[in-house]
C-alpha cells in the first residue's frame, strides 16, 4: 500500500506546479496599471503629459457645474517619430561643415554620418551630405539654424504617430515582470528536481520575451526623444580654378596616349608570338608556292611548243 501512495506523489506535484503557474500567468495578465502609458518616457514628453492631463482636469473641473452631462477625456500628447530632410546652396561647403558643427554642439545633438565629395570636374560642385540627431524639442530651432547658412532649395518633415506601440509595449512588460514574480516564488516552493526545471524553463522563456520588449521600447523611445535631420550641402558655383582643370586635362591626356602606346606594343608582340608558333606552317607554305612557280619556269606548257612547231613549217 506504501508503495502505491508512493508512485502518485510525482503526478499531483506536477498537477499542483501547473495549477500555479496557470494561475500566476492568468493573474498577471489580467490586471493593467492606469499609469503605463507614461511609464520609461522622456523626461520632456512625461512633462507634456503632466501638464496636459492638469489643464484638461481644470478644464473639465471648471465646467462641471456648467455643462454636467460632458464627460471628462483624458487627452495625452501624441507620442511622435520626426524625420527632417533639407538641401541648401552654400557659397563654401568646408565653412558650411564646421557652422554645422558648431550647431550641432550648441543643440546638444549627435553628428551620426559625413559624407563629402570634392569636384573632379571643372563642371561638378563640392557637395556634402550630413546626417545629425537633434533632441525633439530643439528640432524647429535646430532647423531655423540651418536655413541660415545659404538658400533653401527643399525641406521634407515627416512624422509618424507610436503611441499606441509604445502603451502595448509597456503593459506587456509590466504583465511579463508580475508573471516572471510569480514564476519566481513557484519555483521557490518546488520540491521536486522535475518541477523546478519545469518552472526554470517557463522562467527562461518569459525574460527572454522581457528583454526583446524592453529594447523594442528603449528604439521607440529614443526615436521619440531624438530627431533625425538629413542635410545636403551644395556648393553654389564649381570650386575648380581653370589652372586645375587644364592639369586635368593634361594629365588625363598623358594617360591617354601611354595607355595607347602600352596597348599597340602588347599588340605587336602578340603578334609576333603568332607569327613564331605558326612559322612552320608559313615556311611550308612559302616553300610550296616557290617550288610551284620555279617548277612552272623550267617546264613550260606544251600547248606552247606546238604552236610554236607549227609557225616554224
Amino acid at each position: 500500500m506504501a508503495i502505491s501512495i508512493t508512485q502518485k506523489l510525482p503526478h499531483q506535484s506536477a498537477l499542483f506546479v501547473s495549477a500555479l503557474v496557470g494561475g500566476a500567468i492568468f493573474t498577471s495578465c489580467a490586471a493593467a496599471p492606469d499609469n503605463v502609458a507614461s511609464k520609461a518616457l522622456p523626461p520632456s514628453v512625461l512633462e507634456n503629459q503632466v501638464a496636459s492631463q492638469a489643464a484638461i482636469s481644470a478644464d473639465t473641473t471648471g465646467n462641471v457645474a456648467a455643462n454636467p452631462e460632458t464627460p471628462s477625456v483624458p487627452r495625452n500628447r501624441p507620442q511622435l517619430i520626426k524625420k527632417a530632410a533639407m538641401t541648401v546652396v552654400v557659397d563654401s561647403v568646408d565653412k558650411s561643415i564646421d557652422a554645422v558643427t558648431k550647431i550641432i554642439t550648441k543643440q546638444q545633438g549627435d553628428l551620426i554620418s559625413l559624407n563629402e565629395r570634392q569636384p573632379t570636374k571643372s563642371s561638378s560642385r563640392h557637395t556634402a551630405s550630413i546626417q545629425l540627431r537633434i533632441p525633439q524639442n530643439l528640432l524647429e530651432a535646430t532647423i531655423e539654424e540651418l536655413t541660415k547658412l545659404g538658400t533653401v532649395e527643399n525641406r521634407n518633415i515627416t512624422a509618424e504617430d507610436v503611441s499606441n506601440q509604445l502603451v502595448d509595449f509597456q503593459a506587456r512588460l509590466t504583465n511579463l515582470r508580475k508573471t516572471e514574480a510569480n514564476l519566481q516564488k513557484i519555483m521557490d516552493k518546488a520540491g521536486s528536481v522535475r518541477d523546478v526545471l519545469s518552472v526554470a524553463q517557463e522562467l527562461s522563456n518569459v525574460r527572454q520575451t522581457i528583454e526583446q520588449i524592453d529594447a523594442q521600447l528603449k528604439s521607440l523611445q529614443n526615436q521619440v526623444a531624438y530627431s533625425t535631420i538629413t542635410l545636403n550641402l551644395e556648393a553654389a558655383v564649381s570650386s575648380a580654378s581653370p589652372q586645375r582643370a587644364v592639369n586635368s586635362q593634361i594629365y588625363e591626356t598623358w594617360n591617354n596616349s601611354t595607355q595607347s602606346l602600352a596597348s599597340f606594343t602588347v599588340g605587336l608582340l602578340k603578334l609576333g608570338i603568332w607569327l613564331i608558333v605558326y612559322s612552320p606552317y608559313v615556311l611550308i607554305l612559302a616553300a610550296g608556292v616557290y617550288g610551284l612557280h620555279r617548277w612552272r619556269r623550267n617546264h613550260p606548257p606544251r600547248l606552247n611548243q606546238s604552236s610554236e612547231s607549227i609557225n616554224g613549217q
